[in-house]
Parts: C-alpha cells; sequence; structure tokens
C-alpha cells in the first residue's frame, strides 16, 4: 500500500514533486514485488481517493492511497486469480501483512532480470 506522507485527498491534490515520488513509489513496488518473485508478472491495484459527490465531512476525511494485489503469493508457481471481493479478503493471503511488508523491504536494488539460457 503507497500512502502519502501528508493528508492528501486525491491525485489532483498531489505537488509535481509529489506526483513524482508517487510515480517513484509505483516503480519500487513493483520492482521488489518481480525481486521477492523472481519473475515479472502482472498484478492488479487500485487507487482510492475522494469521493466525487458526498458531503463536506466524507470528501475531507478520504485518503489517497493505493493498494497493490499481486497474484502470486508464495512463488510463481502458486498462481492466484482473484478478482471482486477476494481483493480485500484476507483468506487468500498466506502470510501475515506484517511478513509481507519484511519480504518487500527485503528485496530492493536491481530489477530481477530472467537469464536466458
Amino acid at each position: 500500500m503507497i500512502i502519502a506522507k501528508r493528508h492528501v485527498r486525491a491525485l489532483v491534490d498531489l505537488t509535481e514533486q509529489e506526483r513524482f515520488y508517487f510515480a517513484d513509489a509505483i516503480q519500487e513496488v513493483t520492482r521488489r514485488y518481480d525481486n521477492l518473485f523472481e519473475t515479472s508478472f502482472p498484478y492488479s491495484s487500485g487507487i482510492h481517493q475522494a469521493p466525487l459527490h458526498g458531503t463536506d465531512e466524507e470528501i475531507e476525511n478520504s485518503y489517497l492511497h493505493m493498494h497493490f494485489y499481486p497474484p502470486l503469493l508464495r512463488s510463481a508457481t502458486v498462481r492466484k486469480f482473484l478478482v471482486g471481493y477476494e481483493l480485500m479478503a484476507e483468506p487468500q493471503r498466506d502470510i501475515t501483512p506484517e511478513q509481507a511488508a519484511a519480504r518487500l523491504r527485503d528485496c530492493g536494488g536491481e530489477l530481477y532480470r530472467k537469464r536466458l539460457t
């Protein structure tokens, strides 16, 4: 998940520099997923932001954030294809969020490149 350090309701509220950092964070998260599973793969993601219509309170209390839902869990051979409710449900996760975050932190550096033999 990517969350702004300050209260931002929507993408349009980001400064030019924050938009650059947001794009960089997306690239970094997807790179770490590729490194973790040692393969490039598609993923689902969702950007959550303030509603277009609602009360002032609903709009003010919204926080911009982005979720990532990788279809791979433990390895490239264990595939999960999920849509709708299943993306937000926890039963498909075989590790805790803390374990997942630790694994991603450990997968920095260069993008994994599949070796050609």
